[in-house]
């Protein structure tokens, strides 16, 4: 038994509430199980109880054990002075005087519902409820995806406020650092994003016209120009960078770029060069992404080419097969929604304008799933995935809730107890 599943069933009231009684005989009427406390004090406020047959309204602690009582020193806690009653999974103490009432739940709950419960926390598949999945209503199923996505939007908008605060709150830089994050992806997330942070956006404006200098300045900040080079673009590159690096008295980034495991066409050589093409064909992106309300223009303005250089080449020493570098319009989507989208998300929620959120979400529903291991297994479940808005809901769903067994939280989980409760 955990602490939270008794929370649970206190809460939902998954137990027998006929013929309650405490420990020293009291007759005891749950009317109100109260609100679940997620700071400090009591785990539920405001519950409402008939206790004798009068009408109390306090606090309800909760713990496995009755001992935990004085164990955790709740009886020395002013905070705890207001509790009206203290409900345990067992009575390890066995006081008939205890001063606060107790209600033991052991022998009240269906071992369906334990037993659920348990095999849950123990399962080791996908997710923990992947063989009842398709017993979910779709209704029931749609609500919980609508607030999924509100909640990722959430996560994200913090993501998005933190920049902001290092930016002063300057809009324009805190794209800059967004997408420059997600250029990089996972695996080189955090070396693009600190390459960004050392160039200022004032900086990459004045340098915005030519694109040598954009491809120097990002390359070289990654620590990929400091080597002799014996073709022309690259030593052109070399020789740029060390000029603008004595001019502006910039130092490289600590964090290496990884090539380790990737495809080419990934490489962080070809994201640095797309990101310098985007940010020579773009003035003022951020403004721009305000205003526009034409997702398709958008995504047209982002699916740039690296420059003619990179058409034969994935580094800067190696030629390939040539093959000119488009963004692509997967990697495009993922830009979209993994970067101007909560950017204008949580602009909406900054001036508290609506007409942004409104077009964050309508956007999501315009672009395609994500394709990735997660989302086709979803599919394989049964689980309809039509558009973004659907795919980042189940990776929510996936991250925050199946891999960290959060089942009790979950709308399909307590709507899964909730059926065996009632047919129990």
């Amino acid at each position: 038994m955990q602490e939270r599943l008794l929370q649970f069933i206190w809460q939902f009231r998954y137990f027998n509430q006929q013929q309650l009684l405490s420990t020293n005989g009291n007759v005891l009427e749950l009317v109100h199980p109260g609100t679940l406390n997620h700071n400090q004090g009591p785990d539920f406020q405001q519950a409402m109880l008939r206790i004798d047959g009068m009408l109390w309204v306090g606090q309800v602690e909760l713990h496995i054990r009755s001992s935990d009582w004085y164990a955790h020193a709740h009886h020395h806690d002013s905070l705890y002075r207001n509790v009206i009653l203290h409900v345990v999974w067992e009575d390890d103490v066995n006081n008939p005087h205890d001063p606060v009432p107790i209600l033991v739940l052991q022998d009240r709950v269906p071992k369906l519902l334990l037993n659920q419960y348990q095999e849950w926390m123990l399962s080791r598949q996908f997710i923990p409820c992947q063989s009842q999945l398709n017993s979910i209503d779709r209704l029931v199923f749609m609500a919980w995806k609508e607030r999924l996505m509100v909640e990722r939007l959430q996560r994200k908008t913090e993501l998005v406020y933190s920049f902001l605060e290092s930016t002063k709150h300057h809009w324009d830089e805190t794209c800059w650092w967004l997408l420059a994050r997600n250029f990089g992806m996972k695996i080189n997330a955090d070396a693009f994003e600190q390459i960004a942070r050392s160039l200022p956006g004032a900086l990459i404006q004045r340098h915005r016209q030519q694109l040598v200098q954009l491809e120097a300045l990002l390359l070289g900040q990654a620590g990929l120009l400091n080597k002799s080079f014996q073709h022309a673009y690259p030593s052109q590159l070399k020789r740029e960078y060390e000029f603008y690096r004595a001019k502006y008295g910039l130092r490289p980034v600590h964090i290496p770029v990884y090539f380790l495991r990737m495809r080419p066409p990934a490489f962080p050589t070809v994201r640095l060069a797309q990101l310098a093409m985007l940010l020579h064909s773009s003035e003022r992106l951020f403004h721009y992404i305000l205003e526009t309300e034409n997702l398709e223009q958008l995504r047209l303005l982002l699916n740039v080419t690296a420059a003619p250089f990179w058409d034969d080449h994935y580094t800067l020493e190696e030629s390939a097969p040539p093959k000119p570098k488009h963004l692509g319009e997967q990697f495009t989507d993922n830009l979209l929604v993994n970067s101007v989208i909560p950017l204008l998300f949580a602009y909406g929620c900054w001036k508290r304008e609506q007409v942004y959120k409104d077009r964050a979400i309508r956007w999501l529903q315009q672009l395609p799933a994500e394709q990735n291991s997660i989302i086709n297994s979803f599919r394989m479940l049964g689980a309809g995935c039509e558009d973004a808005f659907d795919s980042q809901a189940l990776l929510e769903m996936k991250s925050q809730y199946c891999d960290r067994k959060r089942c009790l939280d979950c709308a399909i989980g307590n709507n899964l107890i909730n059926s065996q409760w009632l047919s129990s």
